[in-house]
Protein backbone atom coordinates (compact mmCIF):
# COMPACT_ATOMS: atom_id res chain seq x y z
CA UNK A 1 0.00 0.00 0.00
CA UNK A 2 1.31 3.42 -0.94
CA UNK A 3 1.06 6.41 1.44
CA UNK A 4 1.26 10.04 0.41
CA UNK A 5 3.50 12.42 2.32
CA UNK A 6 0.40 14.05 3.79
CA UNK A 7 -0.88 10.73 5.15
CA UNK A 8 2.53 9.94 6.62
CA UNK A 9 2.59 13.28 8.39
CA UNK A 10 -0.86 12.65 9.86
CA UNK A 11 0.17 9.20 11.08
CA UNK A 12 3.35 10.64 12.60
CA UNK A 13 1.41 13.33 14.45
CA UNK A 14 -1.07 10.76 15.77
CA UNK A 15 1.73 8.45 16.89
CA UNK A 16 3.48 11.30 18.67
CA UNK A 17 0.22 12.24 20.38
CA UNK A 18 -0.30 8.70 21.61
CA UNK A 19 3.28 8.54 22.86
CA UNK A 20 2.97 11.79 24.79
CA UNK A 21 -0.36 10.66 26.20
CA UNK A 22 1.16 7.40 27.39
CA UNK A 23 4.03 9.29 29.00
CA UNK A 24 1.58 11.55 30.75
CA UNK A 25 -0.50 8.62 32.01
CA UNK A 26 2.58 6.81 33.29
CA UNK A 27 3.69 9.85 35.26
CA UNK A 28 4.54 9.09 38.86
CA UNK A 29 1.70 10.81 40.72
CA UNK A 30 3.36 10.12 44.08
CA UNK A 31 6.71 11.68 43.23
CA UNK A 32 7.77 14.16 45.88
CA UNK A 33 4.91 13.33 48.25
CA UNK A 34 5.60 12.57 51.88
CA UNK A 35 4.18 9.52 53.63
CA UNK A 36 1.67 11.74 55.39
CA UNK A 37 0.48 13.25 52.11
CA UNK A 38 0.00 9.87 50.42
CA UNK A 39 -1.85 8.59 53.47
CA UNK A 40 -4.10 11.65 53.50
CA UNK A 41 -4.83 11.13 49.81
CA UNK A 42 -5.70 7.48 50.44
CA UNK A 43 -8.03 8.40 53.28
CA UNK A 44 -9.78 10.97 51.10
CA UNK A 45 -10.35 8.35 48.41
CA UNK A 46 -11.70 5.96 51.02
CA UNK A 47 -14.11 8.64 52.23
CA UNK A 48 -15.25 9.21 48.63
CA UNK A 49 -15.66 5.41 48.21
CA UNK A 50 -13.09 5.47 45.45
CA UNK A 51 -11.68 2.20 46.70
CA UNK A 52 -9.81 1.33 43.52
CA UNK A 53 -7.67 4.47 43.77
CA UNK A 54 -7.38 4.06 47.52
CA UNK A 55 -5.77 0.64 47.03
CA UNK A 56 -3.25 2.25 44.68
CA UNK A 57 -2.52 4.93 47.26
CA UNK A 58 -2.00 2.47 50.10
CA UNK A 59 0.10 0.20 47.87
CA UNK A 60 2.30 3.17 46.97
CA UNK A 61 2.56 4.21 50.62
CA UNK A 62 3.62 0.72 51.70
CA UNK A 63 6.13 0.36 48.83
CA UNK A 64 7.74 3.78 49.31
CA UNK A 65 7.69 3.90 53.11
CA UNK A 66 7.96 0.26 54.28
CA UNK A 67 9.22 1.36 57.69
CA UNK A 68 8.20 4.07 60.10
CA UNK A 69 4.94 5.31 61.57
CA UNK A 70 2.95 4.90 58.33
CA UNK A 71 3.93 1.28 57.65
CA UNK A 72 1.20 -0.20 59.87
CA UNK A 73 -1.33 2.38 58.70
CA UNK A 74 -0.63 1.45 55.09
CA UNK A 75 -1.17 -2.25 55.76
CA UNK A 76 -4.36 -1.70 57.73
CA UNK A 77 -5.69 0.72 55.16
CA UNK A 78 -4.81 -1.58 52.28
CA UNK A 79 -6.66 -4.59 53.66
CA UNK A 80 -9.74 -2.41 54.23
CA UNK A 81 -9.56 -0.91 50.74
CA UNK A 82 -9.28 -4.38 49.19
CA UNK A 83 -12.28 -5.52 51.21
CA UNK A 84 -14.37 -2.50 50.27
CA UNK A 85 -13.44 -3.03 46.62
CA UNK A 86 -14.61 -6.67 46.90
CA UNK A 87 -11.10 -7.98 46.30
CA UNK A 88 -11.66 -10.70 48.89
CA UNK A 89 -8.60 -12.88 48.14
CA UNK A 90 -6.30 -9.84 48.31
CA UNK A 91 -8.02 -8.58 51.47
CA UNK A 92 -7.62 -11.98 53.14
CA UNK A 93 -3.99 -12.20 52.08
CA UNK A 94 -3.32 -8.69 53.42
CA UNK A 95 -5.02 -9.51 56.73
CA UNK A 96 -3.06 -12.75 57.11
CA UNK A 97 0.16 -10.94 56.34
CA UNK A 98 -0.58 -8.25 58.93
CA UNK A 99 -1.32 -10.91 61.56
CA UNK A 100 1.87 -12.76 60.71
CA UNK A 101 4.04 -9.65 60.80
CA UNK A 102 2.33 -7.89 63.71
CA UNK A 103 0.99 -10.55 66.12
CA UNK A 104 1.07 -8.14 69.09
CA UNK A 105 -0.07 -4.98 67.33
CA UNK A 106 -2.80 -3.10 69.23
CA UNK A 107 -5.03 -3.30 66.14
CA UNK A 108 -4.34 -6.89 65.14
CA UNK A 109 -7.84 -7.80 66.36
CA UNK A 110 -9.19 -5.78 63.44
CA UNK A 111 -7.38 -8.08 61.00
CA UNK A 112 -9.08 -11.11 62.58
CA UNK A 113 -12.43 -9.30 62.48
CA UNK A 114 -11.96 -8.39 58.83
CA UNK A 115 -11.29 -12.03 57.94
CA UNK A 116 -14.66 -12.86 59.46
CA UNK A 117 -16.38 -10.07 57.53
CA UNK A 118 -14.86 -11.32 54.27
CA UNK A 119 -16.20 -14.83 54.80
CA UNK A 120 -19.53 -13.43 55.99
CA UNK A 121 -19.91 -11.43 52.77
CA UNK A 122 -18.80 -14.36 50.63
CA UNK A 123 -21.61 -16.32 52.22
CA UNK A 124 -23.93 -14.34 49.96
CA UNK A 125 -23.54 -13.90 46.24
CA UNK A 126 -25.39 -11.19 44.35
CA UNK A 127 -28.18 -13.66 43.57
CA UNK A 128 -28.76 -14.61 47.18
CA UNK A 129 -28.64 -11.00 48.31
CA UNK A 130 -31.42 -9.82 46.04
CA UNK A 131 -33.58 -12.85 45.28
CA UNK A 132 -35.96 -14.43 47.82
CA UNK A 133 -34.18 -17.77 47.99
CA UNK A 134 -33.63 -19.87 51.10
CA UNK A 135 -30.02 -19.21 52.09
CA UNK A 136 -29.99 -22.17 54.46
CA UNK A 137 -30.20 -24.55 51.49
CA UNK A 138 -26.78 -23.49 50.25
CA UNK A 139 -23.44 -25.15 50.84
CA UNK A 140 -22.68 -24.23 54.48
CA UNK A 141 -18.88 -24.29 54.18
CA UNK A 142 -18.48 -20.51 53.79
CA UNK A 143 -20.94 -19.80 56.61
CA UNK A 144 -19.00 -22.24 58.80
CA UNK A 145 -15.71 -20.54 57.87
CA UNK A 146 -17.17 -17.13 58.77
CA UNK A 147 -18.41 -18.48 62.11
CA UNK A 148 -15.00 -19.97 62.90
CA UNK A 149 -13.25 -16.69 62.01
CA UNK A 150 -15.45 -14.70 64.40
CA UNK A 151 -15.07 -17.41 67.03
CA UNK A 152 -11.28 -17.12 66.81
CA UNK A 153 -11.57 -13.35 67.26
CA UNK A 154 -13.75 -13.84 70.35
CA UNK A 155 -11.37 -16.38 71.86
CA UNK A 156 -8.21 -14.38 71.21
CA UNK A 157 -9.56 -10.90 71.95
CA UNK A 158 -12.60 -11.16 74.26
CA UNK A 159 -12.42 -7.43 75.03
CA UNK A 160 -12.09 -6.27 71.43
CA UNK A 161 -14.37 -3.45 70.30
CA UNK A 162 -15.47 -5.71 67.44
CA UNK A 163 -16.85 -8.46 69.68
CA UNK A 164 -20.47 -7.16 69.95
CA UNK A 165 -20.88 -7.10 66.17
CA UNK A 166 -19.02 -10.39 65.74
CA UNK A 167 -21.32 -12.12 68.24
CA UNK A 168 -24.44 -10.87 66.45
CA UNK A 169 -23.08 -12.27 63.20
CA UNK A 170 -22.21 -15.55 64.92
CA UNK A 171 -25.81 -15.93 66.12
CA UNK A 172 -27.06 -15.28 62.61
CA UNK A 173 -24.60 -17.78 61.11
CA UNK A 174 -25.37 -20.39 63.75
CA UNK A 175 -29.08 -20.15 62.98
CA UNK A 176 -28.30 -20.51 59.29
CA UNK A 177 -26.13 -23.58 59.88
CA UNK A 178 -28.83 -25.17 62.04
CA UNK A 179 -31.39 -24.49 59.31
CA UNK A 180 -29.13 -26.19 56.80
CA UNK A 181 -28.95 -29.28 59.02
CA UNK A 182 -32.74 -29.23 59.26
CA UNK A 183 -32.97 -29.25 55.47
CA UNK A 184 -30.93 -32.46 55.51
CA UNK A 185 -33.27 -33.98 58.12
CA UNK A 186 -36.29 -33.16 55.97
CA UNK A 187 -34.57 -34.65 52.95
CA UNK A 188 -34.02 -37.95 54.81
CA UNK A 189 -37.65 -38.03 55.98
CA UNK A 190 -38.93 -37.53 52.44
CA UNK A 191 -36.73 -40.43 51.31
CA UNK A 192 -37.93 -42.66 54.15
CA UNK A 193 -34.46 -42.77 55.72
CA UNK A 194 -35.82 -42.31 59.23
CA UNK A 195 -32.77 -43.57 61.12
CA UNK A 196 -30.57 -41.06 59.29
CA UNK A 197 -33.16 -38.37 60.02
CA UNK A 198 -33.05 -39.20 63.75
CA UNK A 199 -29.26 -39.05 63.85
CA UNK A 200 -29.11 -35.71 62.05
CA UNK A 201 -31.91 -34.21 64.17
CA UNK A 202 -30.14 -35.38 67.31
CA UNK A 203 -26.99 -33.63 66.05
CA UNK A 204 -28.95 -30.37 65.78
CA UNK A 205 -30.28 -30.70 69.33
CA UNK A 206 -26.79 -31.31 70.71
CA UNK A 207 -24.84 -28.72 68.72
CA UNK A 208 -27.30 -25.92 67.95
CA UNK A 209 -29.17 -25.36 71.20
CA UNK A 210 -31.27 -22.21 71.50
CA UNK A 211 -31.72 -21.91 67.72
CA UNK A 212 -35.14 -21.81 66.02
CA UNK A 213 -34.37 -25.21 64.46
CA UNK A 214 -34.56 -27.10 67.78
CA UNK A 215 -38.36 -27.61 68.05
CA UNK A 216 -38.48 -28.74 64.42
CA UNK A 217 -35.61 -31.14 65.01
CA UNK A 218 -37.38 -32.61 68.06
CA UNK A 219 -40.60 -32.99 66.10
CA UNK A 220 -38.67 -34.75 63.34
CA UNK A 221 -37.24 -37.14 65.94
CA UNK A 222 -40.71 -37.93 67.30
CA UNK A 223 -42.09 -38.63 63.84
CA UNK A 224 -39.06 -40.66 62.73
CA UNK A 225 -39.01 -42.77 65.91
CA UNK A 226 -42.70 -43.51 65.41
CA UNK A 227 -42.02 -44.61 61.84
CA UNK A 228 -39.26 -46.87 63.12
CA UNK A 229 -41.55 -48.35 65.77
CA UNK A 230 -39.40 -46.98 68.60
CA UNK A 231 -42.32 -45.66 70.59
CA UNK A 232 -40.48 -45.20 73.90
CA UNK A 233 -37.88 -42.95 72.26
CA UNK A 234 -40.66 -41.14 70.42
CA UNK A 235 -42.43 -40.41 73.70
CA UNK A 236 -39.18 -39.23 75.32
CA UNK A 237 -38.56 -36.80 72.46
CA UNK A 238 -42.16 -35.61 72.62
CA UNK A 239 -41.83 -34.91 76.34
CA UNK A 240 -38.71 -32.81 75.76
CA UNK A 241 -40.58 -30.86 73.10
CA UNK A 242 -43.59 -30.32 75.39
CA UNK A 243 -41.47 -29.25 78.35
CA UNK A 244 -39.29 -26.80 76.45
CA UNK A 245 -41.52 -25.58 73.61
CA UNK A 246 -45.12 -25.88 74.84
CA UNK A 247 -46.37 -23.26 72.37
CA UNK A 248 -44.54 -24.52 69.31
CA UNK A 249 -46.40 -25.11 66.06
CA UNK A 250 -44.54 -28.41 65.67
CA UNK A 251 -46.06 -29.71 68.94
CA UNK A 252 -49.56 -28.90 67.76
CA UNK A 253 -48.95 -30.85 64.57
CA UNK A 254 -47.91 -33.94 66.54
CA UNK A 255 -50.97 -34.00 68.84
Amino acid sequence: MMFSMTNLKIISVLALGLFLSACKNSKDIYKGLTAAQIYEQAEKNMAKENYHQATKDFEALEARFPYGEYSDKAQLGLMTAYYKHNDYPLATSAADRFIRMNPYHPKVDYAYYLKGLIKFDQNYTFTYKYLPLDKSARDPSTAQAAFEAFKELAERFPKSEFIPDAKKRMIFLRNQLASYELQVVEYYIKRGAFLSAVNRANYIVKHYEKTPAIPKALAAMVMSYRKLGMNKLAEDSLKILKDNYPESIELNHLR
